[in-house]
């Protein structure tokens, strides 16, 4: 089946939604469906999943959790509706989610249904008709570092998200909650994250400000204008959003930036394709963020460590679920080079004080 959006794929034969009972359930809460339902799935993302149903020119996006057990505190579609449910009114960029479900017996998992934001996304590499434009790269590289500088000035009690999180010792528990998960979901050792974790804990840095976060930030959770790719028309993905030290955020994106200066190991289709011309480099990254928004980066080799830690975490806890046969998706196969990649990433920038 050919679908006329490139985002949408058919839906994976172990990832199937049964609409018996979905459609008639949304059908009385959505705000319009007019037309016969049809479902297609979006191929990219590694967690959730993701569908577009489509009734007739009636468009919403479904998120559900993945397949098979997870982590008691991930995938929560409940606090993504919470957030997309107020969040569009102070950041436009966040879509409006309409509806929460918590009843398993709808799809076999809780799920909450947004509106369609319309738009494509750079994943590994620019798109052909672009890759050498390094005007409207640079204009795209800015525009990322704007936006999150945009959602970090958001005044979270503005949209009634006051108590989102805990930001008191926020750092501190991320760093125990991302160590407990490690040893959890691990299949070995690793050298390199035994000499990461002494480390982030010997150097814990002190939190200075407190802002939303979106916890996953990066040019692939982020929607483009197919007229302007260096204007966005949405920013996905908030099943962790949370209060708490934005730099949290900006060390995690800047594991995705490559400079062009870093090796080809670092070029991967998990990354941004940031190192080619026109693109900040990481340390300019940096410098315009901190212009934005006035905050103190003078510890970002902190966030950046524990950005490389927390990714290769979340790549670990994918790869084990392969591992256990609870996904069959061969996409991640072989997740367990790029989580070893990251901890060599880690622990080699733990040595230095650059980026």
């Amino acid at each position: 089946m050919a679908h006329p959006d490139p985002e949408t794929i058919d839906v994976r034969a172990d990832e199937k939604l049964d609409t018996s009972r979905l459609e008639p359930y949304l059908r009385e809460r959505l705000p319009a469906t007019n037309g016969p339902l049809v479902v297609s799935q979006f191929g990219g993302g590694h967690a959730n999943l993701t569908y577009l149903l489509a009734f007739g020119a009636d468009e919403y996006v479904l998120r559900r959790p993945p397949m098979g057990p997870i982590a008691p505190s991930a995938h929560d579609m409940k606090r993504e509706h919470r957030v997309q449910s107020v969040l569009y009114k102070a950041f436009a960029l966040a879509p409006r989610s309409f509806l929460y479900c918590d009843d398993a017996g709808i799809i076999g998992a809780n799920f909450h249904v947004s509106e369609r934001r319309a738009g494509f996304v750079i994943r590994g590499e620019m798109p052909e008709r672009f890759a050498d434009d390094p005007a409207l790269n640079q204009r795209i590289g800015s525009m990322l570092i704007d936006t999150l500088a945009d959602l970090h000035s958001v005044d979270p009690a503005a949209v009634g998200l006051e108590d989102l999180g805990r930001p008191d010792g926020f750092v501190k528990r991320q760093l125990d909650g991302w160590t407990k998960r490690w040893h959890a979901a691990k299949d070995k050792d690793l050298a390199d994250i035994d000499r990461i974790l002494p480390w982030l804990e010997d150097n814990l840095p002190q939190s200075k400000y407190v802002t939303l976060l979106h916890n996953d930030f990066k040019l692939d959770n982020v929607l483009l204008s197919t007229d302007d790719p260096a204007r966005p028309t949405a920013v996905l993905d908030w099943d962790m959003c949370t209060l708490g030290d934005p730099l949290m955020d900006l060390g995690h994106m800047l594991n995705y930036w490559t400079d062009n200066t870093d090796g080809p190991e670092w070029r991967t289709n998990m990354t941004m394709p940031t190192w080619r011309a026109g693109f900040p480099t990481r340390t300019e990254v940096v410098a315009r963020y901190a212009e934005k928004t006035g905050f103190d980066v003078s510890a970002i080799n902190w966030y950046f460590v524990f950005g490389s830690f927390k990714l290769a975490v979340i790549l670990q806890q994918i790869y084990i679920r392969y591992l256990r046969g609870q996904t069959k998706d061969k996409r991640f196969a072989r997740f367990d080079e790029r989580v070893a990649g990251l901890a060599r990433r880690g622990a080699c920038f733990s040595e230095t004080t650059s980026l």
